[in-house]
């Protein structure tokens, strides 16, 4: 009786159990709708290039903890990641894809085979960090700039996140010598990079930037 009154949806994934099959074009119009393509810029202690900012690339799909078996199936089907809670009180689960080799050989092949929609744009960003990490050009000056501003241009209609370009971006001189130029003063383009997809219950998980510009006076 009571199957009777779940959604299409919800009965989608009930009956989708830890190694069925899932058909790949289902898997992209679900991450189209509920999955991160996450590139963060945190501090590290153990960090000494870049004034202790590390980037790390990290792909996402995100499930009440009722549907731990539709992550499981996911992590079944790409035979990488892990499924674990989005924090320590959290009712949302996270199936997490986060080691760049995995991403690079797996993931990312995966989605250029089958197109995503509505996450497509933030995809190719995604993917052309991800293989300029695996190059390692994160390590140097230029590289980490150059990936960091690729970063700042996906998902632009998000939240607005709490590290500013001057932050991320200090231990370049010659970033500070433009922004200086261009502003007047560091600090005034607060460009936002940080990811926190969704509170417990939303829908969308996205990483997201934002851009403030202070008045000169």
């Amino acid at each position: 009786m009571s199957s009777d009154n779940l959604t299409g949806a919800d009965n989608q994934q009930e009956t989708l159990l830890p190694g069925v099959q899932l058909d790949p074009d289902w898997i992209a119009g679900f991450v189209d709708g509920e999955g991160c393509f996450s590139v963060s810029v945190h501090r590290n202690n153990f960090m000494h290039r870049h004034g202790g900012w590390q980037i790390q690339a990290v792909f996402h799909v995100y499930q009440h903890s009722d549907h731990r078996d539709l992550l499981e199936s996911f992590r079944s089907h790409f035979g990488c990641g892990y499924v674990r809670p989005k924090g320590p009180n959290s009712d949302v689960l996270t199936y997490s894809v986060s080691a760049l080799r995995e991403l690079e050989e797996i993931v990312v092949p995966f989605f250029e085979s089958h197109r995503l929609l509505v996450k497509d744009r933030d995809f190719r960003l995604f993917s052309d960090i991800v293989r300029a990490m695996r190059r390692k050009e994160h390590l140097t000056d230029e590289g980490f700039e150059r990936i960091v501003r690729m970063a700042y241009r996906m998902n632009a209609n998000g939240k607005q996140r709490s590290r500013t370009l001057g932050e991320v971006l200090e231990g370049s001189s010659e970033t500070v010598r433009e922004a200086r130029r261009t502003t007047g003063r560091l600090g005034l383009a607060t460009m936002k990079i940080q990811s926190d997809p969704h509170g417990d219950m939303g829908n969308q998980a996205e990483m997201t930037w934002s851009t403030h510009r202070d008045s000169l006076k």
